[in-house]
């Protein structure tokens, strides 16, 4: 449950920014569709009615026409002047579509549309019941008065921004007040963590400097073992409770970089790792150069203990570990069951872990990598099923490979 409380607590700070901004992006991608859409509406519904404005203007001046092409038929050859008007300009077309006599100034794009806007003009297309002049489409055109579209524009423009800001706003107090409940879930939940985690130090210290104040000479042989697996069991509880402090107030943390002598550092930890080992039967094997980093050492620590941690756990019986450091890096290798290519990419990520058969929260490669990201080393890993893997840890490089 612990384990359970403190995941949900750092995945929902790490996602919570995050989170708010997908929610965002959809939401205004929704909204802006929305407003696109009706504005789509508004706008056709105000070319309907200028087009309903003109089809009746337009009429008017087509009965005008169809009056003077008659009379102009009856009175044909001896009248040959084709009708003309100021208010508006004029063709005729057969029933091949085929001009007759045109004064447009836009050719004519279609002739079963009633009426259409082409280039700033404005055709109505009407279909004679009496050939005059053989002819069977009469065709009116007229100057667009462009502010319709103009104001219908700047009306869009306008109130879809206004909504657009306001329904924005909206989003942003929704999404803040349906994650409110779960942030002061979560942050009491952090305030347990971090109580919880405190209050371990006292019981884990105490186990650990009463197991070196015992006093086995006086103690059976299978005595002797049940307070070596006592031990163990305590060392792997220290390392998840120093995983755990680090991964919940790391961040709290104050950064303290100093000299630190690493071969000294790996002697003092491995001290530490040796009961742990054995229990394993595990042979180590220490090829140890001086090599000093200003580097904090909490944090050098972390990355040591965690990456012999996971050499010991994920080893076979009667294995080995390798542990190399020279001023260019320090590596571990052991001879454990490997890991498949198609988790090596994602072993750094946070509670991910190689298999279910070992203990641990998944944190601890994690840890590793922020730490080695942040002081500019790079993490070099080789790994084969059943042959064993080895972490690199180059302090000369920049940013962390596999």
């Amino acid at each position: 449950m612990l384990v359970s409380r403190s995941k949900d607590i750092n995945l929902f700070r790490q996602s919570e920014k995050v989170s708010l901004i997908r929610f965002l992006v959809l939401y205004t991608i929704l909204v802006a569709s929305l407003l696109l859409l009706i504005s789509i509406f508004y706008y056709q519904s105000q070319e309907k009615l200028m087009y309903a404005q003109y089809t009746k203007l337009l009429n008017t001046y087509a009965n005008s026409q169809i009056k003077k092409l008659k009379n102009l038929h009856h009175y044909f050859p001896q009248q040959t002047r084709y009708p003309r008007s100021t208010k508006f300009k004029s063709a005729i077309y057969d029933s091949e579509e085929s001009r007759i006599f045109s004064l447009l100034e836009k050719e004519p794009q279609y002739f079963d549309n009633k009426i259409y806007r082409t280039d700033g003009k404005i055709h109505l297309v009407h279909t004679l019941d009496t050939y005059y002049l053989g002819a069977k489409y009469l065709i009116i055109e007229v100057d667009e008065d462009r502010t319709w579209l103009e104001n219908t524009l700047k009306y869009i423009l306008i109130l879809g921004a206004i909504a657009f800001v306001i329904l924005s706003i909206f989003g942003v107090f929704f999404v803040k007040l349906f994650l409110k409940p779960m942030r002061d879930a979560i942050l009491l939940l952090d305030d347990f963590i971090k109580d919880t985690t405190h209050e371990l130090n006292t019981p884990i210290s105490a186990i650990l400097n009463n197991i070196e104040m015992i006093d086995t000479s006086q103690m059976s042989e299978k005595n002797k073992k049940r307070l070596t697996r006592i031990d163990i069991a305590s060392k792997s509880v220290s390392l998840l409770y120093q995983d755990l402090t680090y991964f919940a107030l790391g961040h709290k943390m104050q950064k303290k970089d100093e000299e630190i002598d690493i071969k000294a550092l790996i002697l003092n930890r491995m001290e530490y790792f040796f009961a742990i080992g054995n229990s394993k039967n595990i042979e180590f094997i220490l090829n140890l150069e001086e090599v000093y980093l200003f580097i904090d050492k909490a944090k050098i620590t972390r990355v040591i203990d965690n990456l012999v941690s996971n050499a010991i756990k994920y080893n076979k019986r009667n294995g080995t570990i390798t542990i190399d450091l020279t001023p260019m890096g320090f590596s571990v290798k052991d001879s454990g069951i490997g890991i498949p290519k198609d988790k090596i990419e994602s072993m750094f990520d946070r509670y991910s872990r190689f298999n279910n058969t070992e203990g641990g929260f998944g944190i601890g490669l994690h840890l590793v990598k922020s730490i080695v990201v942040e002081y500019g080393f790079a993490i070099k890993v080789q790994s084969s099923l059943d042959v064993g893997t080895q972490i690199y840890v180059d302090f000369r490089s920049k940013g962390y490979t596999l």
